[in-house]
């Protein structure tokens, strides 16, 4: 392991299949409070909140929330009822939210562009409904989970994403503008600790998986224990060896070397979007996956838990985002 003091600037954008949104790929989690009640249980997704302390959607989306006047407030509510009659998952609530915001300001309006009309700016002549029950908010908020509902894998993406596929807009990023407030709404009004469905968090940070929990708590027992290279424990262990028993006590296999974790090891997501068990990485060449010589797993707050070299112990680092050798993707295992 090369001693990381240096600090440099991430020279090179990888080009690689990656959700804009966060992670490209999503796991169930059975401890997804939305499971209970006949909910339909949500993936977990990196692209909706909770959003951790040290960003500021949270505080955004809280801002944005206190500016909604009591019809709105009502029409969020309405929202939330109904996708909670019909068992949609809190992502549903979360896109409907997102697009009324944007089509109305959350307002049953009797005017728009050209017929437009209602909640979601749906217009009878392409179909929607009669204006009177386009302006009807039970009518419409049923409406749009019915045309959500028939969006090819709209649980998978980003939620502002999912509303543009229902609403067609000309402006498709206004959608994304709502995602903190939506967010918010959902845990003060639906009661969603977890929008994201990724379980229970690690202290203020969100667990990347279910896998998470039990791999950092094995991780963490480890503390003190003293580096060898291609030390597989119980007593002395390398940087990549005890991920491996880690998460093996959670019931997932990832590779033995690092640089086959980080290119086989999970799914990937942007490395600014790690959270509490993912995996990061080091290498000579960010350009080269084969040159990672250096994994951590990621504990949030800027933590990381890692075997660093010989000399050293199992111990918790600060990271440096900007460390030009940091890999710009983290790794998800078990997804």
């Amino acid at each position: 392991m090369r001693v990381m003091l240096l600090i440099g600037a991430l020279a090179m954008a990888v080009v690689i299949a990656v959700a804009t949104s966060g992670v490209s790929q999503v796991v169930s989690n059975s401890t997804n409070p939305a499971a209970g009640g006949n909910i339909l249980k949500m993936s977990c997704n990196a692209a909706i909140g909770p959003w951790e302390a040290s960003r500021d959607g949270s505080a955004r989306g809280q801002a944005d929330a206190a500016r909604l006047n009591e019809e709105q407030r009502n029409i969020v509510a309405r929202i939330i009822s109904i996708g909670q009659e019909r068992k949609l998952p809190p992502l549903a609530w979360q896109i409907a939210i997102q697009a009324g915001m944007t089509e109305s300001g959350l307002r049953p309006l009797n005017y728009g562009d050209r017929d437009s009309l209602g909640i979601f700016q749906m217009r009878p002549s392409m179909g929607w409904g009669t204006p009177a029950q386009v302006t009807d908010p039970t009518y419409a908020i049923n409406k749009f989970y019915d045309v959500l509902l028939k969006v090819p894998d709209w649980e998978n993406k980003r939620p502002g994403d999912s509303a543009q596929a229902v609403e067609r807009s000309a402006f498709p990023d206004r959608y994304h503008n709502w995602e903190p407030m939506a967010t918010f709404l959902l845990g003060e009004l639906g009661q969603i600790t977890d929008p994201a469905g990724c379980g229970s968090g690690a202290g203020e940070f969100l667990l990347a998986s279910n896998a998470a929990g039990i791999a950092i708590e094995f991780t963490k027992q480890q503390l003190g224990e003293p580096y060898l290279w291609g030390g597989n424990g119980p007593d002395a262990w390398d940087c990549s060896g005890i991920l491996v028993k880690a998460f093996g006590a959670a019931g997932v296999s990832i590779p033995r070397v690092a640089n086959d974790q980080y290119e086989k090891g999970g799914a990937h997501l942007p490395v600014r979007d790690a959270q509490a068990g993912d995996l990061i990485f080091w290498a000579t060449d960010t350009a080269n996956p084969r040159t990672v010589h250096h994994v951590a797993m990621y504990l949030g707050g800027d933590e990381y838990i890692h075997a660093p070299q010989t000399g050293d112990v199992v111990k918790i680092s600060k990271i440096n985002w900007d460390y030009y050798e940091l890999m710009p993707l983290a790794v998800r295992p078990g997804v």
